[in-house]
């Protein structure tokens, strides 16, 4: 027996980006674990990701090209499909595309996001693809942009605290996370702290995992994120609890935010919140007097109408109090703007010549599909090229998804591991490797090493890298640059523009980058100035920005559907991820509603029953469980479960909407007002 260890790297849409060992056996994996070298994995991996090698053989995996034969529209593609050869298949694809792309390219959209983090399978030879083929450019928002931007906005990039650092911080503000559950090695380093002695306080509508490990739980209504920081602000001015000098050297527009949180009296902000006035002025108090403070910022407080504002106002907080100062002190959001990777090497975007294609984003997926040709719009779209993503499941308003996808006119193709509800409405399904089976490089949003991913077995059946399926589309095509040639080890060579050798990766797994300790102790962002910009050019101060439905902003609507409703990630999917691995599904149980208990007296409701969660868009049917994890006026639908698994083939975005966030045009999953019923 030959047994080999191979390193890798978990490609999932996690900040962790763990480091990982894959052990082989006579070319087959047979265990998937944590690199103990690595500082942040340390050894351990999620209970999802420790379970790969399940996912990698399942026997439901995809591993031929699969060509429809039968109608679009029903609740799953049993028997819709035919096995075809490569051959035919990209034969096929390519004369459909050309064709298409002789009339109007812009009618073409390709549709991705983080099904992999991967550099080379996520965004190089396909975006050179579509590059020169001229097809509409994807604007890819739904999970993080309102956060991103917001974050450039304020401190000139996506960046922050060290990982590792928070072990050493006195207070841990835990704000939009369920850490336990999407962020594990971050609490790792957030109990080692806890241990020795630091009080957490974590923030969050739903009494999550987290929460309970907690000193502290603030339950604050969806969307209110952006006044609760305004609140503070005020108890950090009257109490002079200010660092004056940071504040003096190392912000810009302060003035203006100082005379605008003062009119946030704690009364008021826990009126908005949800929340007493006595939480405002401890947290305050806690946060000011306790050093070093460090805030960890997640993307769930992002996904409303004011999420943008919300994560300006929370990043300017520790440059109030000069928590920079110190390397346990500060905030992180995302440290992927600290990675130095070469876009344009990887993706060439100097293919599209002079032409400028329309962007289509794609959280609006669902109007844009149902849209015809207009001067504002552009051609009809006729051809959806999809990988690394399931749109049917995870877009909002799905309604609307599902109607566009089954267009008859709408030529649709989807690179896929298994027979997602996206992969039930294409035309061909070519199988993709997973990430045993690729050679790839990773930056992480959780912490600063960048690591490699080598391929530790064949690929299964006839699956191919997405690299490889897209450079013979572009043979097929007639695309003659020598870009589209390039090997995955030449474009992973390129992916990085200083500080990160390909042969370090390739020799220790990882590499960490050369970084101070504390970034931004005396300033030095990556802005213009060098300051925090709080008012930002073209932004101006940030506010708090009310949610599109809520009780307070949209009564009206409120008088139909008084319930806030929030679809946090389950703990054992990654967004769509996983739904199909019957150990993590067993795990998981059933689509679950989580409800307060007074709102469902109020309902005559008990709990286990099967209900309707309803609105003016649709509705979708789940288990009721009555729960603390829910505060009274909101419910937690734990998403996403693949639609065709769920009860009545839904999930929970048959009720959300597409308006989009005030920065970074990314959806506002949980800015949503439903009711709910008994079956």
């Amino acid at each position: 027996m030959t047994s080999i260890t191979v390193r890798a790297a978990c490609p999932h849409d996690c900040p962790d980006t763990c480091a990982m060992r894959v052990t082989v056996e006579d070319g087959r994996a047979i265990r998937v674990q944590g690199d103990p070298d690595h500082p942040p994995t340390h050894g351990a991996l999620c209970t999802k990701v420790s379970r790969y090698t399940e996912r990698t053989y399942h026997a439901e995996r995809v591993l031929y090209p699969m060509k429809r034969i039968g109608p679009k529209g029903k609740k799953d593609g049993s028997g819709q499909f035919v096995r075809v050869s490569w051959q035919e298949a990209l034969g096929d694809i390519a004369a459909r595309l050309g064709e298409i792309a002789a009339r109007h390219p812009e009618a073409i959209v390709p549709y991705s996001y983080a099904g992999t983090m991967g550099l080379l399978q996520g965004e190089s030879m396909d975006r050179r693809f579509f590059h020169k083929l001229g097809a509409s450019l994807l604007d890819r928002t739904i999970c993080a942009s309102a956060g991103g931007d917001a974050l450039a906005a304020t401190y000139g990039g996506k960046v922050g605290m060290h990982l590792e650092h928070y072990a050493e911080s006195k207070l841990i503000v835990i704000w939009g996370s369920n850490s336990i559950a999407s962020n594990l090695h971050f609490w790792t380093f957030a109990q080692k702290a806890k241990r020795d002695g630091a009080k957490l306080i974590c923030i969050d509508p739903r009494k999550t995992e987290t929460a309970d490990k907690c000193h502290q739980h603030i339950a604050l209504l969806p969307g209110t994120d952006g006044a609760l920081a305004l609140g503070l602000m005020h108890e950090l001015i009257v109490n002079d609890w200010l660092d004056h000098d940071y504040i003096e050297r190392h912000t810009q527009g302060w003035p203006a935010l100082r005379e605008r949180a003062l009119a946030w009296t704690p009364e008021r902000t826990a009126e908005v919140c949800g929340i007493s006035a006595d939480e405002v002025r401890q947290l305050a108090r806690d946060y000011a007097t306790t050093k070093p403070a460090a805030i960890r910022l997640n993307y769930g407080m992002q996904r409303v109408r004011g999420g943008g504002n919300a994560v300006r106002l929370i990043a300017i907080l520790p440059c109030l109090i000069g928590a920079w100062r110190h390397r346990a002190g500060g905030l992180l959001l995302s440290a992927s703007g600290w990675f130095p990777r070469d876009g344009k090497a990887l993706q060439k975007p100097e293919l599209m010549g002079r032409r400028r294609p329309r962007t289509i984003n794609m959280s609006t997926i669902g109007n844009d599909l149902l849209s015809e040709s207009s001067v504002a719009f552009g051609p009809k779209i006729e051809a959806l090229v999809v990988y690394n993503s399931n749109p049917v499941a995870v877009a909002p308003e799905s309604p609307k998804v599902v109607k566009g996808f089954v267009r008859d006119d709408l030529f649709t193709v989807v690179l896929e591991h298994f027979m997602t509800d996206t992969a039930d409405l294409a035309d061909y399904v070519l199988p993709a490797t997973t990430q045993l089976e690729h050679l790839d490089v990773h930056t992480s949003y959780g912490h600063t090493y960048a690591l490699i991913n080598e391929p530790a077995i064949a690929p299964l059946g006839e699956a191919k890298p997405n690299t490889q399926i897209f450079r013979e589309l572009a043979a097929l095509m007639g695309f003659t640059e020598a870009c589209f040639s390039d090997s995955d080890e030449t474009m992973a060579r390129a992916a990085f523009s200083q500080h990160v050798s390909f042969d370090a990766l390739r020799e220790h797994g990882w590499v960490k980058l050369p970084l101070p300790d504390a970034p931004f102790a005396e300033g030095g962002f990556p802005t213009p100035s060098g300051q925090c910009m709080i008012d930002s050019p073209g932004l101006g101060v940030p506010d708090h920005v009310p949610n599109y439905e809520s009780v307070r902003s949209s009564p009206e609507l409120a008088r139909s559907y008084p319930l806030a409703m929030i679809s946090p990630p389950a703990r054992n999917f990654l967004n769509s991820t996983f739904v199909n691995v019957k150990s993590l599904r067993d795990i998981e149980g059933e689509p679950l509603l989580e409800m307060h208990e007074t709102d469902a007296a109020a309902r005559g409701l008990r709990g286990g029953e099967l209900v309707r969660v309803f609105n003016q868009r649709g509705e979708y049917r789940c288990k009721l469980a009555v729960s603390p994890r829910a505060r009274p006026g909101v419910v937690n639908g734990l998403g996403v479960w693949w639609r065709k698994l769920g009860v009545a083939g839904t999930n929970v975005n048959e009720v959300t909407h597409q308006q989009l966030t005030d920065l970074g045009r990314a959806p506002s999953f949980y800015d949503c007002l439903v009711d709910v019923q008994a079956v």
